[in-house]
């Protein structure tokens, strides 16, 4: 379990997040939604204990989350984090020796499931195939806590759709927590139980996936536009 309790993050002056609190139960798969700039990246990076918040406190399964936090999260940056001379079998390695809980015959089939050719360099990787080697990493690890941020961002569709179905199949859905941020919500719909939705560093609505489309008839990019909207129009301030 995950709970953020009364954070604050701000960067000089100006709030990235602003007295948040949030739990994130095992078992579940949570969109965490804002554009960009709204606090979603912020909100992981503390969570895996690489940014610390101004105030309040966060807890992984009741330990006050630091940097050694890192042996039960496995994070998906944004940002490519790849030695470029690696070759991809390199990087598999690599991340083999820094997380004991990384399994190489489980990163080896992804590979061969996403494609991607294992005695290629990293720097010769095009953006997709980049893509698919930080999913391939992530994914490997048994950590019970799964933080991807932005891993669909600029790849075309035919990308996405693969490593979407490379989510469903190599979860661990009754041990994982995941949280999933990002911008484009069409794409995860189909995984998520919860969503959450951020805008301007205030948590604005939570709301279970199967509840709005059963009990409201709206997607998941529905209600996200709505909330947003009502957002704008009261600034924050409707009860």
């Amino acid at each position: 379990m995950i709970e953020l309790r009364n954070v604050s993050k701000k960067y000089g002056k100006d709030f990235t997040l602003k007295d948040v609190s949030i739990s994130f139960h095992p078992g579940k798969i949570y969109g965490l939604l804002g554009p960009n700039g709204s606090g979603k990246s912020t909100t992981l990076k503390m969570i895996c204990g690489l940014v610390y918040p101004n105030k309040g406190e966060i807890y992984v399964d009741g330990e006050n989350v630091n940097r050694g936090i890192s042996r039960k999260v496995a994070y998906l940056t944004e940002l490519d984090m790849f030695y470029e001379p690696f070759t991809v079998e390199h990087m598999i390695e690599f991340y083999a020796t820094q997380f004991p809980d990384f399994d190489i015959r489980k990163a080896n089939i992804l590979v061969k499931d996403l494609k991607l050719d294992l005695t290629k360099k990293v720097k010769q990787l095009s953006k997709g195939n980049r893509g698919r080697l930080k999913l391939v990493l992530a994914l490997s690890r048994k950590a019970p806590i799964l933080l991807l941020d932005e891993p669909f961002s600029g790849l075309d569709p035919m990308v996405r759709d693969s490593m979407v179905k490379s989510l469903l199949s190599y979860i661990d859905f009754e041990k994982q927590t995941v949280i999933i941020a990002t911008h484009e919500i069409d794409e995860i719909e189909p995984l998520l139980d919860e969503v959450l939705a951020i805008y301007n560093g205030n948590l604005i609505d939570i709301q279970n996936v199967e509840t709005l489309r059963e009990e409201y008839g709206l997607s998941v990019l529905r209600w996200f536009k709505n909330i947003v909207e009502e957002n704008e129009i009261y600034g924050g301030e409707k009860e």
